[in-house]
């Protein structure tokens, strides 16, 4: 299908959880005219609260919008807004780009690309890293890929909320590939960082100083920088909970199988997170895996700080 190819000028941010809310405050600060759309009315409230405007469906997102991102939780969310009973397949309009931007075994984009294209739907594999601190900064890195007319329909919306966008290669795919990489990282750093930091408290360091001389010394991590002052201040809030990684580090797992690959960091920090989810902790935040150390060791954690 010969699909019209102009670039978008209005975004649909479909999924307004940490990462999408931030993605549509950005792109609604850089005068992108940007929509919001969820299944959560906590979440429409606090878009609405910073002066977003919400969609009542897919259909009233698809009718104002020319490019859409969709940052929902798995590959199962992200095909039902696609591809379920009133997904975007049935009412974008040719021409139009979707960004799918959820942690996904790599092999399902060029699957969804394939069908969306039989609609004149571009696609883009983008998947994002950054945290909520970048996401609402407008400073998180895209690892995007995609056929070329795919992009020139999506630059500025890329731009709207992204700080750095990568292009790695013409067709989806290796988008999720580089995400899947990112993730096996970020899910063992985490894990070692609770883990350092278990060992720290269990032979008689100081929590704060030694989060303060590691975060200046070889052994830092991006990771054990940002996480350890959750540990530190007894706050497990979840930006990303433990939950994620048990899926996250179980596609990459998935994905080493079929390329006959032993993962042996990846399977530990799989299984720390695995036994996090079933000591209670798996919708707490992703560093509330060092409870699991301390229940296996009685060491004690630093507590929630109490207001004045």
């Amino acid at each position: 299908m010969n699909t019209p190819v102009s670039k978008a000028d209005s975004l649909g941010v479909i999924g307004l959880g940490t990462m999408g809310y931030g993605a549509a405050v950005s792109a609604q600060r850089r005068k992108f005219s940007t929509i919001g759309l969820d299944i959560s009315p906590q979440n429409i409230r606090r878009f609405e609260e910073s002066g977003g405007t919400v969609a009542r469906d897919i259909a009233d997102i698809a009718a104002q919008c020319d490019a859409f991102l969709i940052l929902v939780v798995n590959a199962a969310q992200t095909e039902q807004v696609l591809f379920g009973d009133g997904g975007l397949i049935h009412h974008a309009r040719p021409g139009s780009v979707v960004i799918a931007a959820a942690t996904v075994d790599p092999a399902l984009p060029p699957l969804w690309e394939a069908r969306l294209a039989e609609k004149g739907i571009h696609f883009i594999d983008g998947p994002v890293s950054g945290g909520a601190v970048k996401a609402e900064a407008g400073d998180m890195t895209v690892m995007a890929s995609g056929k070329p007319e795919a992009f020139i329909v999506a630059e500025d919306a890329l731009a709207a909320y992204s700080g750095k966008v990568y292009r790695l290669g013409d067709k989806a795919g290796p988008g999720s590939t580089v995400k899947m990489v990112n993730q096996h990282l970020a899910g063992v750093h985490i894990a070692a960082a609770c883990e350092a930091m278990a060992l720290g408290i269990r032979a008689g360091a100081d929590p704060h100083q030694l989060y303060e001389v590691i975060c200046n010394s070889a052994g830092m991590s991006w990771m054990f920088q940002n996480r350890v002052p959750h540990i530190l201040n007894g706050d497990y809030t979840p930006l990303s909970a433990v939950n994620i990684f048990v899926k996250d580090l179980g596609i990459v797992l998935d994905a080493a199988q079929k390329l006959s690959m032993a993962l042996p960091l990846a399977s530990s920090a799989h299984q720390l997170y695995l036994g996090a989810a079933g000591a209670g902790f798996g919708q707490q935040d992703d560093s509330a895996v060092i409870k699991l150390y301390a229940q296996m060791t009685g060491i004690e954690l630093p507590t929630a700080k109490e207001g004045p």
